[in-house]
């Protein structure tokens, strides 16, 4: 099975990052074969609609588990449109999130638990 977990940095031993769709990378994991693959999210500096790009890129990767901290409504209707399960509320090393999905330590959530666009740093 194919799952992403949103990360800092290009290894497991990053931590998670809080966003979804501007995170800085995307750990990609097949947990049949035991391999990774990092992928760093291009549009996260967009201007808008990174939540459905990042979504999208799951669709197509056929990612089937988002872990991420935090995502918004339009990524999480999208990514429920394709029946990807999405957990928020993750924190730690992408290494220590992996391990514990592997032993069933997470449930999936029912909504978006941030508001649109607050992904966005404020300019001060």
């Amino acid at each position: 099975m194919k799952i992403v977990i949103t990360s800092t940095g290009a290894d497991l031993k990053s931590q998670v990052d809080p966003r979804f769709g501007r995170c800085a990378y995307f750990i990609l994991i097949d947990t049949d074969k035991d391999e990774f693959e990092a992928i760093e999210n291009s549009g996260a500096q967009g201007m808008g609609g990174v939540g459905v790009q990042s979504a999208q890129i799951m669709i197509n990767k056929g990612v089937k588990t988002v872990l991420t901290g935090n995502c918004g409504p339009n990524a999480f209707q999208t990514l429920q449109a394709d029946g990807i399960e999405i957990i928020s509320g993750i924190s730690g090393t992408v290494e220590e999130v992996l391990e514990k999905f592997k032993a069933g330590g997470f449930q999936s959530v029912s909504g978006p638990n941030v508001s649109p666009h607050s992904g966005i740093k404020k300019k001060e």
